[in-house]
């Protein structure tokens, strides 16, 4: 794969955040309260850039982000690229998601999308290919670290491997075939956590990329 910054930006749609700021009304928020308090989310006064999302504390408080319009769609032929670094403070106990999906108020059940996918009650996490809620899952792809920056990232190259390869931290360690792939629907950035027990958790968003050849 070519380096993901050498690409000719011209010929590529880009999205890319690194969180040196962050306004709520540019995102479509879905959040859970039940707890005796509220969810936070704020940029961290972290060298780099850091989106610092905490849960209030009851089980099953969550905190999930949707850019508000979907511009990207997985097509035949053309490159599409997902890259984020992030961390979560304590992953046993939540659920949580990064990649791209159609909008959903339930992104832990979205019908369509690649992404990563983390359950609750192990640190586990999957890579999912979804498509009318049919999924090609490979579960277990890495073992997250309670508090320790993790890079994931998949790569389609157009259709000469004819598969989307999925990376954790700089390294390709698995593919998936396209028989799910959701190409009649166009999707979002998404990405979001869900206690999994009466306890604040916290995801740390460092950045996220996506690129999709245009031609």
């Amino acid at each position: 794969m070519a380096n993901k910054f050498d690409f000719d930006p011209t010929g590529w749609h880009t999205w890319f955040d690194d969180f040196d700021s962050y306004t709520a009304g540019d995102w479509t928020l879905t959040t859970t309260e039940a707890g005796a308090g509220s969810a936070t989310e704020a940029v961290g006064n972290i060298d780099g850039g850091v989106l610092v999302i905490t849960n209030d504390a009851a089980d099953n408080d969550n905190d999930f982000f949707q850019w508000p319009k979907e511009t990207f769609k997985w097509e035949s032929g053309k490159s599409l690229y997902f890259e984020a670094r992030f961390k979560v403070l304590e992953v046993l106990q939540c659920d949580f998601i990064m990649g791209l999906q159609i909008t959903d108020t339930s992104p832990l059940d979205a019908t369509d999308g690649i992404f990563f996918m983390k359950d609750d009650g192990d640190a586990l996490l999957d890579f999912k290919v979804v498509k009318n809620s049919t999924a090609t899952s490979a579960t277990g792809v890495h073992t997250m670290v309670a508090d320790t920056y993790v890079t994931v990232a998949f790569y389609y190259d157009g259709g000469g491997s004819g598969d989307i390869d999925y990376m954790i931290n700089g390294n390709t360690v698995g593919s998936s075939v396209l028989t799910n792939v959701p190409d009649d629907e166009e999707l979002t950035i998404s990405f979001g956590i869900q206690n999994g027990e009466a306890v604040a958790n916290v995801m740390s968003v460092d950045y996220i990329l996506v690129k999709k050849q245009r031609d």
